[in-house]
């Protein structure tokens, strides 16, 4: 399975540095993408480069956190939340969590910030920092899931539907690479965002519970810590997931020359 991990970012690489490399005429010259499914973005211009299978309905895994993360920030913004804003991890904090999943070891009545819960979701991408963040916004994962199906028909996804905001599969948790495109477009948006995926590892401070702690990110192309070999310079994100339904995901952003691509 690492093998064909490698292979996807591999090839997403080439995608990205063909794309910045080449005249436009010669675009057409793409290596072939071993995926189900992929799309690649001009980001300023909402111009489309590559798509293969963009709108087939998949599983999404932990690209669910850029939404889970995109209403987070939309409550920061309002004013409901700030980010040096501390949340409790209460009950629900495993509620529909797999013993295997992506964790930061946060445990029940331990004290975060929002800005660090947002960086175990995106960079060490803790399932169970999703399930913090979604009672912190809607006061329960059954609300907050309704907030992020109603925020993904706002920003105009029609192939989508959330059943949890950590991306634990389920077959009514689906979604669409051009979906993922207007929900990445909608969170990149935000200068927070854009930091913490951009940052191959993050400190978790000390807390009422824990010392001190590092994460790394899961994308290779960032980090060497998971994956070595595969970091590219001018990768600025975004997010990656994995389970046994959904395979590898990865959702991919770089910038060059004032140009930014997402793949």
């Amino acid at each position: 399975m690492k093998i064909r991990r490698f292979l996807s970012v591999f090839l997403l690489t080439l995608l990205l540095t063909g794309l910045f490399c080449v005249p436009q005429a010669s675009a057409v010259d793409l290596p072939q993408v071993n995926a189900k499914a992929a799309l690649l973005m001009d980001y300023e211009s909402g111009r489309t480069l590559y798509g293969l299978n963009e709108r087939d309905t998949e599983y999404p895994a932990s690209i669910t956190k850029v939404m889970t993360a995109l209403l987070v920030l939309d409550a920061v913004d309002s004013g409901k939340l700030s980010l040096d804003q501390k949340l409790t991890a209460g009950p629900s904090l495993w509620q529909g969590i797999e013993a295997d999943t992506s964790t930061a070891d946060i445990k029940t009545g331990e004290k975060l910030t929002v800005q660090e819960l947002l960086n175990c979701l995106l960079i060490a991408s803790a399932g169970e920092a999703a399930n913090v963040l979604a009672v912190g916004v809607s006061g329960s994962i059954e609300a907050f899931v309704k907030d992020m199906n109603q925020k993904a028909a706002d920003i105009g996804c029609i192939g989508t539907h959330f059943t949890n905001p950590s991306g634990m599969p389920d077959e009514d948790h689906y979604t669409t690479c051009n979906d993922i495109y207007k929900m990445a477009k909608a969170a990149m948006e935000y200068e927070e965002f854009r930091k913490i995926v951009a940052k191959p590892d993050c400190k978790i401070r000390k807390t009422n519970m824990s010392e001190e702690r590092y994460y790394f990110s899961t994308n290779g192309l960032l980090s060497n810590m998971r994956y070595a070999g595969y970091v590219y310079s001018s990768c600025i994100g975004i997010k990656t997931g994995y389970t046994d339904d959904a395979g590898y995901c990865l959702l991919s952003a770089a910038k060059q020359n004032g140009e930014t691509l997402v793949a």
